[in-house]
């Protein structure tokens, strides 16, 4: 990218071919009305360059933008849509990190599948926590990526052989733990609770390999009551929903880690379905374990929801709606 001309309100970039240019914004030129209007201001492309008008301001956040988003092109990442806009977003946001600092931290856990990548800023101060601390909350709404990328670290550290194992558990609220009145065997009675789990082993896996540390036991999926009396050695534990946990268990769970052994909780607070009167065990861990040395709390809002935009605004709106009848 060279700077090839700049009055005061005025700057133009230019590239060495338009196909790369067309790269940079993911091959759609209407996604340049979303810089005019995040940026505030007016844009013109036409061969290999791309010229900005607009404030001063706008125009230093224009020139980092592209710079942003060239890095991460010659990178070798292709860039699509949401990877353009989540760039710009950054940007507007006068975020301290871009694209390309996300592109850069990927967790592979498998040789024909995409390796995982954090979305966001905060899903990035997410997996940077994982990577240093033997236990991490990450606590926040639903399409912020918690369950999914805590899914991601296990295996990549199953993969590298730092851990042995993977146990990955939930509270069954809905059965009140009592599964013994639920026909079949345990597989049968837990796999409608514990689903979404097996449904991000396959996401992340081939389909043999998964089958296949589920059937050894490499990989446990297991509700939270089966983890009482045990001690957990050289495994990375996941406890997702753990809004849905009674302090008890909580407590319970996060002290059957052994040797070389952490652990990685997720739940959503505004979600509880426990009884009324139940104390959350998330909600009291939150209060007791935030000055522990070893224990990170990666917070995610809303603003972090990286599934299908409409999620995003699903959540907004009912925000707006029960904020006024609390």
């Amino acid at each position: 990218m060279s700077e090839a001309s700049g009055h005061d309100d005025q700057l133009k970039l230019e590239f060495e071919t338009p196909q790369f240019l067309h790269s940079l914004f993911a091959n759609n030129p209407k996604e340049i009305g979303y810089v005019e209007e995040r940026l505030n201001v007016r844009v013109v492309t036409r061969d290999g360059w791309i010229l900005f008008s607009g404030s001063g301001d706008g125009l230093k956040l224009a020139k980092r933008l592209f710079a942003d988003l060239e890095e991460t092109r010659r990178a070798g990442t292709e860039i699509q849509q949401r990877d353009f806009r989540q760039a710009v977003d950054m940007v507007a946001g006068k975020e301290g990190r871009g694209l390309s600092e996300l592109t850069a931290n990927r967790l592979s856990c498998s040789r024909t599948r995409r390796p995982v990548r954090p979305r966001s800023p905060r899903q990035l101060d997410y997996l940077q926590a994982m990577e240093r601390y033997p236990v991490v909350f990450g606590v926040g709404p639903a399409g912020t990526g918690k369950t999914y990328l805590a899914m991601a670290m296990a295996l990549h550290r199953l993969k590298k052989g730092e851990v042995a194992r993977v146990v990955l558990t939930r509270p069954v609220v809905e059965a009140g733990e009592a599964l013994g009145f639920l026909p079949g065997d345990l597989q049968e009675k837990v796999a409608p609770y514990l689903r979404p789990l097996y449904d991000a082993i396959n996401d992340i896996l081939e389909p043999e390999e998964g089958n296949r540390y589920l059937e050894d036991g490499t990989i446990e999926i297991a509700p939270l009551a089966y983890m009482r009396g045990r001690t957990l050695s050289n495994s990375c534990v996941i406890l997702d929903e753990a809004q849905n946990t009674t302090r008890e268990q909580m407590f319970m769970l996060l002290t059957r880690l052994g040797e070389g052994s952490s652990c990685i909780v997720t739940g959503d607070g505004t979600q509880i379905d426990l009884s009324n009167g139940i104390s959350s065990g998330l909600s009291e861990a939150e209060i007791a374990l935030e000055r522990v040395s070893g224990v990170k709390f990666v917070r995610f809002s809303e603003g972090d929801v990286v599934r299908h935009q409409i999620v995003s605004e699903i959540i907004e709106a009912y925000e707006r709606y029960r904020i006024p009848n609390k």
